[in-house]
């Protein structure tokens, strides 16, 4: 029992929303590494004791939740709405 061409079964829709969480998972760890990465890099450059590397992953932390929040958080405008 399959489902009908172009409508999606019970288990994609069951499914559905995994897809959101595990792109918003990575969005953060990668916020967070790269910008880890590149304060530890500039730590190893200017001799700091890893302060630009703490540094880097609190900014990097910070800056994938503002993306978050401009791909997933904003309100749609309803397009039924009268203009």
């Amino acid at each position: 029992m399959g489902a009908e061409p172009g409508r999606p079964g019970p288990y994609s829709q069951m499914w559905g929303g995994w897809s959101t969480g595990f792109a918003i998972s990575a969005t953060l760890l990668a916020g967070v590494g790269i910008y880890g990465i590149l304060g530890y890099l500039l730590d190893r450059w200017l001799g700091t004791p890893k302060v630009f590397a703490a540094v880097g992953m609190v900014l990097g932390a910070g800056l994938s939740t503002y993306i978050i929040y401009l791909r997933y958080g904003k309100q749609q405008p309803d397009k039924r709405a009268h203009p």
